[in-house]
């Protein structure tokens, strides 16, 4: 687990993107042009005081998470959200509860706000009011805010596609839906929103051959017909991905929890620029991307 990172250490830690840049030589590009604002942004800690697997290594999201809330806290975004599946399945609620309590003492650890996204394996064992008691969510697991004009959106694909909620595993992960009540809020956020929207979402809304939302094809049109939708980011896959469709960039991120190792981590730094096109500096595993507007 790393304490510290120094400038030149964190600058060095991304990923190179399909450009052939780094971290450190877009920073120092975007030198003369600063953004309006950034992001932090991570994704499927899959936090658990359990034995790992082959490519799952549960314990470790502590010191990945660590490095990330160091890293953030050094270059000031203006919030930080995790994506989804902060913690992995328990046997009982109280070893969920207590795994949950252990996992945001870290990520209390920030100095700037901090958002959750509900992902599949957050409510397995527990309900989502039960996971939201014991951490710093929103009671509403989908919801709206906004910084510097622009709009972020954060929605809740954790039901079953009869629009049951998913807790005490009543549920099959692949059978995700935005449920009807949450697809006409959100037609709603979209067309009273002033400017420009940023998504964010845990299973994919994308086109996606597996782990997307089963109404993702409405979905996607409700935010093709808004016009202001810049970007979806996303989890829930564990791979690094990106789609664009109808002109609205979808960004899968890579998980932390994948392989052993501080190197074997991935989280985000994301740009928000003045004419309000995107850039994702990835580090450790996460690559690095151009969204232009």
């Amino acid at each position: 687990m790393m304490n510290s990172i120094s400038r030149r250490s964190f600058l060095h830690c991304g990923a190179l993107c399909l450009g052939g840049l780094t971290s450190s030589s877009i920073l120092a590009a975007d030198a003369a042009t600063k953004p309006l604002f950034r992001i932090g942004l991570m994704t499927d800690l899959h936090y658990a005081d359990k034995a790992s697997t082959k490519t799952r290594f549960y314990r470790e999201a502590l010191g990945k998470l660590d490095e990330a809330v160091t890293a953030f806290n050094q270059e000031k975004p203006a919030f930080v959200i995790e994506l989804g599946d902060l913690i992995d399945k328990a046997t009982t609620v109280e070893q969920e509860l207590e795994w949950l309590g252990t996992i945001e003492k870290h990520y209390a650890q920030l100095s700037m706000p901090r958002h959750y996204v509900l992902g599949n394996h957050c409510v397995t064992t527990l309900t989502k009011e039960e996971f939201a008691a014991h951490t710093g969510m929103s009671k509403t697991p989908h919801y709206t805010f906004e910084n510097a004009g622009v709009t972020f959106i954060v929605l809740d694909a954790c039901y079953r596609e009869d629009g049951v909620a998913y807790g005490r595993e009543n549920f099959d992960w692949k059978d995700t839906a935005i449920p009807k009540p949450e697809l006409d809020w959100l037609q709603t956020q979209l067309a009273t929103a002033k400017g420009p929207v940023v998504i964010f979402a845990h299973q994919r809304l994308d086109d996606s051959p597996s782990h997307n939302v089963k109404n993702a094809v409405a979905v996607r049109a409700a935010l093709e017909k808004s016009g202001k939708v810049l970007a979806v980011f996303q989890g829930h896959s564990h791979k690094n991905d990106y789609q664009q469709i109808a002109g609205i960039h979808y960004c899968t991120l890579v998980a932390m929890v994948e392989g052993s190792g501080i190197e074997n981590s991935g989280y985000t730094l994301l740009d928000v620029m003045p004419d309000h096109s995107l850039r994702l500096h990835g580090f450790r595993r996460q690559v690095n991307r151009e969204l232009p507007h």
